[in-house]
């Protein structure tokens, strides 16, 4: 594999990384990652079909642009497998960077014995071609079924044995975060839903992070593609031909609870014109606002990998190298303050998975 190719693509590439480097941020258990991170959900087939080999391809360009943290799940569809093939060349290159991979286990119900849990940890492990894991995110779908508990201490020893090297958690609520970590399981990080419409994890859980050292990793930044240029001006999506990725119709939905699209718009305007003020887009103003919240470690922003036309390589670099001035925030504050509050509406983080 070459990287830092001498091609158009990699030319601008490396002109937004020379605007700003990729900031990094290091968890609890020593793992240094991107705070922007790149999410691998949309390889799940729920956001239109993808060429497993395009994107294995796909992901040199990010590497060799600095982001080489990938975020990804069992349930992802081949989100693994594409990332351990992408390792397996990385391996064989004279001069490679290292990369990060984040992965998730979201088990069903069920028993929760050391052997269902170590055989998922090693079911990773094999697809992701990796001898340890860097970091793996446990979700849960029902706290009424506490067999979490025994999950979490099986993980928790399989991290002494060195079988994972960050014991993290995906959409757990600050109620459940508290008890596992009175438990004595050291938690690295906790991945949330977090933008400028859904800032429920500023009311709880940030407080109880910053106080135990968990680093809160942010998705639905940018609602699914909502909060782009796009929909600015846009009449309001309603059909399925409109909404047609899983991410469209879930962030629709959040905006419609937090304000309904009239309001949006309103949002939208205001993050254009701090936008063009400092010479970026609205994605980049989005991201920037969540990534400057206390607690917040990483935003994770989903890559349409091998998607002719779809990266946003340059959008991201970009991200890093914006500066929120306090009339910005004040112009941005203005539309939220009318909004509703999402924690009464939906409940704590993750609840919106539990109802």
């Amino acid at each position: 594999m070459k990287f830092l190719r001498k091609t158009h693509e990699s030319t601008l590439i490396l002109g937004a990384r020379r605007m700003a480097q990729v900031p990094k941020v290091r968890l609890s258990g020593g793992l240094e990652i991107c705070r922007l991170l790149n999410g691998m959900w949309q390889v799940s087939g729920a956001h239109g079909p993808i060429s497993p080999q395009k994107a294995v391809k796909a992901m040199e360009a990010y590497v060799d642009a600095g982001l080489t943290s990938f975020d990804m799940a069992d349930i992802y569809g081949p989100a693994e497998e594409i990332f351990g093939e992408f390792n397996r060349q990385l391996k064989s290159a004279v001069t490679a960077p290292a990369v990060q991979g984040l992965t998730k286990w979201v088990p069903r119900p069920g028993p929760m014995d050391r052997k269902v849990v170590e055989q998922a940890v090693r079911r990773s492990m094999s697809r992701m071609q990796v001898e340890r894991l860097d970091c793996l995110q446990f979700h849960w779908w029902d706290y009424g079924d506490q067999r979490y508990l025994d999950a979490l201490g099986h993980l928790s020893d399989l991290q002494q044995e060195g079988l994972i090297r960050e014991l993290a958690l995906t959409n757990f609520d600050t109620q459940r975060l508290e008890e596992i970590v009175s438990r004595g399981i050291r938690i690295s990080s906790n991945q949330v839903q977090y933008s400028l419409i859904d800032r429920r994890p500023a009311a709880k859980m940030e407080k109880f992070c910053l106080a135990h050292g968990v680093q809160m990793l942010a998705y639905g930044t940018l609602g699914g593609g909502l909060i782009t240029e796009r929909y600015l001006g846009c009449r309001e999506p309603k059909s399925q031909s409109e909404l047609n990725t899983a991410s469209l119709s879930k962030y629709k939905k959040m905006v419609d609870m937090w304000g309904g699209w009239e309001l949006f718009q309103e949002l939208l305007s205001a993050l254009d014109a701090v936008a063009r003020r400092r010479g970026c887009s609205i994605a980049s103003v989005a991201t920037k606002y969540v990534l400057d919240q206390p607690a917040v470690g990483g935003v994770i922003v989903g890559c349409r990998l091998g998607v002719a036309g779809a990266e946003h390589i340059q959008d991201s670099l970009r991200s890093c190298g914006v500066s929120l001035a306090p009339e910005d925030l004040r112009a941005i504050h203005s539309v939220l303050q009318r909004s509703q509050d999402l924690l009464l509406a939906v409940g704590d983080c993750g609840d919106e998975y539990r109802k």
